[in-house]
């Protein structure tokens, strides 16, 4: 890794850190790696996060990669990890998304930038038409790993991680990670982009069998607001900004 790393990540919740709330300096997976590049590579690190919450993959595209590689100065890294609302639409073609998503990765390559590209976390395991969503998942990461194959990039299959599918890692909400599983998840791409260790293999914590209540609760809070943003047609990142959308330092 060079001795100066200016870092911008790109894409929806995952990558805004939704569900992190660990006292960390800069929260979720970005921001964890990030802290992580520091340490391991006693490294000059400027990061930046574009993704904002609710984003499809082309809202991604069209709207924070040109504002990334306008940086200044340029990034040296950009990761990108989106398509995970493009799943619970009620069409999805991973070859459609794959095609604009490759071009971008020839803009973003062009300009001399590194690119690492992730797979969504896979929520599916506790949520309704869960089987449906996860083949979605599936089909999806091969795109990714056929498109990182071809262009020579790191890639992290975050959604087939045989861990990070179990209750612990996730937040209340079931659709985004908590501090537990954006750690995983950072250590995950130290591991392929900045050569980090491999992570460890987390022990394995046995869960009980939800209550009722806690289910009803679950489908009350958290289920049914989703439901209405989509027949509404409205997004979680409606009027929402970037969180960090300049350089910061990293200490």
């Amino acid at each position: 890794m060079p001795d100066t790393i200016r870092y911008v990540a790109i894409g929806d919740s995952f990558s805004e850190g939704l569900g992190d709330a660990g006292v960390v300096p800069f929260p979720g997976w970005t921001g964890r790696l990030a802290s992580g590049m520091a340490r391991a590579h006693d490294a000059d690190v400027r990061y930046a996060n574009l993704a904002v919450r609710g984003r499809l993959l082309a809202g991604v595209l069209d709207d924070q990669l040109d504002a990334a590689l306008a940086l200044d100065p340029t990034p040296t890294l950009i990761t990108f990890c989106a398509g995970g609302n493009d799943l619970l639409r009620p069409r999805f073609d991973a070859r459609a998304l794959v095609a604009p998503l490759e071009a971008a990765v020839r803009t973003i390559l062009d300009r001399g930038v590194h690119l690492a590209l992730l797979s969504p976390a896979d929520p599916s395991a506790r949520l309704p038409l869960g089987h449906l969503i996860n083949a979605r998942g599936d089909a999806w990461a091969d795109a990714l790993a056929d498109l990182a194959r071809r262009y020579d990039l790191p890639f992290v299959d975050v959604s087939r991680d045989p861990h990070l599918r179990r209750a612990e890692f996730w937040s209340e909400d079931r659709l985004h990670m908590n501090g537990t599983g954006h750690q995983r998840v950072a250590d995950l791409a130290l591991h392929a982009i900045g050569d980090g260790p491999l992570p460890a293999e987390p022990v394995s914590e046995p869960t009980g069998r939800a209550r009722l209540a806690e289910e009803l609760r679950y489908y009350r809070e958290h289920v049914l607001p989703w439901v209405q943003r989509r027949i509404t047609r409205r997004s979680s990142g409606d009027g929402r900004s970037a969180t960090y959308p300049e350089w910061t330092a990293v200490g």
